[in-house]
């Protein structure tokens, strides 16, 4: 009967939606300019240095820029288990603002926009589920109509201002709000009643059923906030190289859940589909507080001029996951591992109006076995990516993007997780 007990409540784990690249909640498609070309870290750009490199604003022409533009995200992520599949749909927008005034003295910026998370997914004929007792019938075999889906999206905004610290030398400093959302929603009906007898064997437990007929759902929010700090350097020693660095403070989340549960199979145990729908995660259980921190993050990159119409770029990012707190399984720590990621790029202007962006990224999550459950599963990635600069006259600057993410598969607990996710990206610029 342990066994039986263990098994229900293994049936449903943490329901989140993992990121399409970066490290476990990061994502770094702060602009669509990222799309064409991800190594942004150096980059002197009028649509995405006050994302990437703001301590490299000081490079640019006085000023005032607007800067906005929108991403849609689609592709799928698919779960194989003993010959069945559980794919869903990825659909997602991400939109993206910011505003700077640039002039001898410094910079100020404001930048909003994702910072984390993914898109909405659903899960509409199940999810890869633990055998009843282990070896025997799977828990897909007695429920029907088992309905997941489950988000997890951050969004962040960045105040801030940059500084001349000598004529090669140049800095930044901000402040950065973060707002998280988790949510869960899961509903089944079991199908028949379980006989107590069958899984003790005991004549006492005759006429007791360990779970009832009947139907089972979950309806789970979590929300957080926090502040974090962010500083940045640039250096520029000539007309040709320029060099970037920004740090991003870790953002202490404290995530706060209302859920509301409701379970007619509940037995002679005790328990029913709606403690295995809770998991051996807690997180999703009414009331509860736990602490998933958004890890803090090193970047560093350069840019250089060839010629005057084409410029390289090389960029990486660097993860602290393991200083930070996240989600628990049952009172064990997810041991996760410092993530990085690598980029290269290249921007080749045809005419003064038009230039063409390429890139390339490769990602390592630092996600470990234990932390892939449901929809939650963070794998690493390479990502391609292509794009278009248009720019009519001095003061408006048009970029689209389209980049394709492909992903390393990965088998754990005998469950393959395999994702497929695209995006492409349009961003708007206008000087005053």
């Amino acid at each position: 009967m342990n066994r039986f007990k263990l098994s229900l409540l293994a049936l449903i784990a943490s329901l989140s939606v993992s990121t399409m690249g970066a490290s476990i909640d990061h994502i770094q498609n702060y602009s669509a300019e990222y799309g064409g070309n991800p190594a942004q870290q150096g980059a002197i750009n009028v649509g995405s240095t006050v994302y990437f490199n703001p301590a490299g604003l000081m490079r640019l022409e006085n000023g005032t820029y607007i800067v906005g533009g929108i991403q849609y995200a689609f592709g799928d992520q698919n779960m194989s288990q003993g010959g069945r599949d559980f794919s869903t749909n990825l659909s997602s927008p991400i939109p993206n603002f910011a505003l700077y005034k640039k002039t001898d003295d410094g910079a100020y910026f404001w930048t909003m926009g994702a910072v984390g998370g993914g898109a909405e997914l659903e899960y509409k004929n199940s999810i890869p589920l633990p055998d009843v007792v282990p070896g025997k019938m799977n828990f897909n075999d007695l429920l029907t109509g088992t309905n997941v889906k489950g988000s997890n999206a951050y969004a962040q905004t960045t105040l801030g201002k940059a500084f001349n610290l000598t004529d090669k030398w140049s800095a930044s400093l901000a402040v950065r709000g973060v707002y998280g959302k988790r949510t869960l929603k899961a509903d089944t009906t079991l199908k028949t009643s379980i006989p107590l007898f069958l899984l003790t064997g005991k004549p006492a437990d005759f006429g007791k059923n360990a779970l009832n007929k009947g139907d089972a759902s979950i309806d789970s929010e979590r929300e957080a906030y926090g502040f974090g700090g962010q500083f940045g350097l640039n250096y520029a020693p000539n007309d040709r190289l320029n060099i970037g660095f920004r740090y991003d403070t870790k953002v202490k989340l404290k995530f706060k859940t209302k859920s509301d549960i409701s379970d007619s199979t509940k037995g002679a145990l005790g328990i029913g589909v709606s403690d295995a729908l809770l998991g051996l995660y807690p997180v999703y259980k009414d009331g509860e507080k736990l602490r998933r921190d958004l890890p803090a993050l090193a970047a560093l990159g350069a840019s250089y001029k060839v010629t005057e119409q084409w410029t390289t770029f090389v960029g990486g990012n660097y993860y602290f996951n393991e200083s930070a707190t996240m989600d628990r399984i049952g009172k064990t720590n997810v041991d996760y591992k410092n993530g990085w990621e690598i980029s290269v790029g290249s921007e080749y202007w045809f005419t003064p109006q038009i230039a063409w962006l390429v890139g390339f990224n490769y990602a390592d999550t630092g996600a470990p076995d234990k932390s892939f459950a449901a929809t939650e599963y963070a794998l690493n990635s390479t990502m391609l990516g292509t794009g278009v600069k248009y720019r009519p006259n001095e003061t408006i600057e048009w970029t689209v993007a389209f980049n394709h993410y492909i992903y390393d598969s990965r088998t754990v607990n005998d469950i393959k997780y395999e994702k497929e996710i695209s995006s492409i990206g349009i961003n708007f610029v206008k000087k005053f």
